[in-house]
């Protein structure tokens, strides 16, 4: 193998095995065993199978690759596999994002210390050790504010203290998480740390963009739907139905956070609300984004951010000029329910045959406990469409579950309900029956 066309991918999922196949890349995968597939079996040239969170594990590995046969490139797009990456860029001086950039981008504490003497208007924060933590925070910075893990993911064990009593309840959540590996947490997170943050009180939304040799484009602003009782996210759709001034506003405020935390090249996704101090950086990636965006953003934008990161290093992707216009709107609505057990399923292969439909798949089947909607784990499927804008692809979406998609579920108290698109409060700017 020619190191020019050879990547090394630390964890993949099958579309980045299949897109770096598609360009003409060969592809050496470092999978941890819980993940690896078939179709990885089938279409990678080279599979170690591994934890490659331990980077003890992966260093040996990706030295015996780099002796033979070789690789000119090293990257994750999956948030467990950012950090070892870099190392691997840092070992063999393969330029991308090293570790010190990777960590301090994905460890929501290093970002928030970086950023405490660069950034005035980034939220304040700081580490919540001990009960007492809480009340100093409160007084210094008032209520509410915002409670959550380093180093979580998918909004769990996301908590809002909005007033004192809530403290002893907030530390009890943290104890209860802090150490966990949950049935509701991938197998390759373990929670340790938490964080406390300044409330931003607006509208939430996502910044989907790809830098080339230090120049960040800004391809999409995604509207994100976050359910207020739990941050859990119902939805989200782009564009972003935002005014020009704001846009832009959030634009300049994504190209100055990527600057300040180091990012030169490749995806990034970024979460950002918009306060009464303008737009506030939640938190940041160096990764695609999940919940199917980058589907969302094909669609809407026909930019493809998977193929871009992959194609990037080798020079095999062209470098966006600017931010690009939309040719049509997509929407991502989820099937949520409530406590019981999946007792059936049905229109899924008729919801995929839709021209319409860009992704269509359920997490949850016959004979599977669920719960009601508090984590983005809670969720029950996920339903990805185009239409002419925005507000129609949030209706058709809504629309296709409705009529077309259903789950029944053996309720807890022994009624049966059947599955629905997540609720119309999320959805601020949607209209009709949509929700």
């Amino acid at each position: 193998m020619n190191p020019d066309t050879t990547l090394l991918l630390v964890g993949a999922n099958d579309e980045a095995v299949q897109k770096a196949r598609q360009l003409g890349l060969h592809a050496l995968l470092l999978q941890h065993p819980s993940k690896l597939s078939d179709e990885q079996k089938r279409l990678a040239d080279r599979i170690r199978v591994l934890d490659y969170t331990d980077w003890a594990e992966v260093r040996p590995v990706a030295e015996e690759l780099k002796a033979s046969p070789d690789f000119g490139a090293a990257l994750s797009l999956t948030e467990a596999g950012l950090e070892n990456a870099g190392r691997i860029n840092d070992l063999f001086g393969l330029g991308g994002t090293g570790f010190e950039v990777a960590h301090r981008i994905r460890d929501k504490g290093a970002m928030r210390l970086h950023l405490a003497g660069l950034d005035a208007t980034a939220p304040a924060a700081s580490l919540l050790l001990k009960r007492e933590d809480l009340d100093v925070f409160a007084g210094r910075h008032g209520y509410p504010f915002m409670v959550k893990p380093t180093d979580g993911t998918a909004s769990l064990g996301v908590f809002r203290e909005a007033a004192p009593e809530d403290a002893d309840r907030v530390r009890a959540d943290v104890e209860r998480l802090r150490g966990t590996r949950t049935d509701r947490v991938s197998t390759l997170f373990v929670l340790q740390d938490f964080l406390m943050e300044e409330y931003v009180d607006g509208p939430e939304f996502s910044v989907e963009s790809f830098s080339f040799a230090g120049r960040h484009v800004v391809v999409a602003i995604t509207e994100k739907f976050v359910d207020p009782r739990h941050f859990g996210e119902p939805g989200h759709a782009v564009p972003a139905r935002l005014d020009a001034g704001a846009a832009q506003q959030m634009r300049e405020c994504v190209d100055r956070f990527l600057d300040l935390v180091g990012i030169r090249d490749g995806v990034c996704h970024t979460e950002v609300r918009i306060g009464a101090r303008g737009p506030a950086i939640i938190e940041s990636h160096n990764r695609i984004a999940d919940d199917a965006i980058t589907d969302l953003v094909r669609g809407a934008y026909g930019i493809d951010l998977v193929a871009h990161a992959l194609g990037w290093p080798f020079g095999l992707v062209p470098e966006l000029p600017d931010s690009p216009e939309p040719h049509a709107g997509a929407s991502t609505r989820l099937l949520v329910g409530e406590a019981g057990r999946v007792e059936s399923v049905s229109g899924v292969e008729e919801v995929r045959s839709q021209p319409d439909v860009l992704d269509g798949r359920l997490s949850a089947g016959p004979g599977d406990t669920v719960r009601e909607l508090k984590d983005n784990w809670d969720r029950l499927g996920l339903l990805a469409v185009t239409g002419p804008d925005t507000t129609s692809a949030i209706l058709r979406g809504a629309e296709l579950i409705r009529d077309t998609l259903e789950t029944r579920i053996a309720r807890t108290d022994g009624g049966s309900a059947r599955a629905r698109v997540a609720g119309r409060e999320a959805l601020t700017q949607d209209t009709g029956d949509a929700a």
